[in-house]
């Protein structure tokens, strides 16, 4: 497995991680037994790296790793956030009372004194970034977590943070079909030395071995809502995809691993947590590692996988609150 350095000082992970907001049913009925399933393939893989959330399944997804490390006696790197509120009415809050009680919840639930890295899962416009960065700072020096990060941040959002402390990584959406990191996220991480994890690398299943049927969404699924997934955007997006798929095949690749191998053939700084509870998919999924493009394959890809190529915003406009527009 390859391995890269979460930030300038922070430790080593496994360049492919697990994104684990399915375990909490984000994308259909799940079960504790798939989920662990899929936790022992990722040990198998060299995967170390995991990713979660407060808000997936309201602490579902971090009860049922913190499970699975007890039952098994296994350690990750996790990496989890906080700052989104669901309900009554979706909000952020980035208060200090807010993360110190939210972090002492989520490390409650995982059975561990520390995470390697915890994120503003939204950055609330009213409280200055560097706030937030001093507030997230005070847990590193408590032991608590080894780094700070944000996700779905702009640019000069993340250099005025990181300005008021090191910022360890940020996590933002990046795949064939999103290309937005490219108008300066993905330069002035890599310029500060901060991290980019990289999140729905298979742009939320398009990228799958066989895509979805988003007719066959369960009411739970967060793509019910999304407009690339509604058409006719759908089936224009299907045929946009449809030359990668041949691409892929024809070289041996399968097409989930081809598009996390994209994201990690970006930049040396930039990770990629793909998500899945199927044991299965991830061991397919862990095949991009192995996948080294040259300079034709580089230049087929652009020619087949343009920017903008994506049919429909990739948030409806209650699930786009609080994630910037820049460049």
């Amino acid at each position: 497995m390859i391995r890269r350095r979460l930030g300038r000082n922070g430790p080593e992970v496994s360049a492919i991680g697990l994104g684990c907001m399915s375990f909490a049913g984000f994308y259909g009925a799940t079960n504790r037994e798939e989920s662990f399933r899929c936790l022992d393939a990722a040990r198998d893989l060299g995967i170390d790296f995991l990713d979660t959330a407060e808000l997936y399944g309201m602490g579902l997804s971090e009860e049922v790793i913190g499970a699975y490390m007890a039952d098994r006696k296994a350690t990750f790197q996790i990496a989890t956030k906080g700052g989104i509120i669901p309900k009554p009415t979706r909000h952020f809050n980035n208060s200090p009372s807010y993360f110190r009680d939210a972090l002492e919840k989520s490390l409650k639930r995982l059975g561990v004194e520390r995470v390697a890295l915890y994120y503003a899962h939204r950055h609330d416009a009213e409280v200055p970034v560097e706030e937030v960065a001093g507030t997230l700072s005070r847990f590193v020096e408590e032991g608590k977590i080894g780094g700070i990060g944000f996700s779905e941040i702009a640019p000069a959002t993340l250099r005025r943070a990181h300005a008021a402390h090191p910022v360890t990584a940020i996590q933002n959406e990046y795949s064939l079909w999103t290309r937005q990191p490219e108008l300066g996220m993905v330069q002035a991480t890599e310029e500060l030395g901060v991290a980019f994890v990289a999140f729905s690398p298979l742009g939320r299943g398009i990228f799958a071995e066989t895509p979805p049927d988003p007719a066959r969404f369960a009411e739970t699924d967060f793509r019910r809502g999304n407009p690339r997934f509604q058409e006719p955007n759908w089936s224009a997006n299907l045929g946009w995809v449809e030359g990668f798929r041949s691409f892929c095949h024809a070289r041996g690749w399968s097409v989930p691993a081809a598009a996390v191998a994209w994201t990690l053939d970006r930049a040396p700084h930039v990770l990629s947590i793909p998500g899945t509870r199927s044991a299965t998919h991830l061991r397919e999924l862990a095949g991009a590692a192995a996948i080294a493009f040259t300079e034709e394959d580089r230049r087929e890809i652009a020619r087949l996988m343009p920017p903008g190529f994506a049919h429909g915003p990739r948030y409806s406009e209650a699930q786009h609150r609080g994630v910037p527009v820049y460049g």
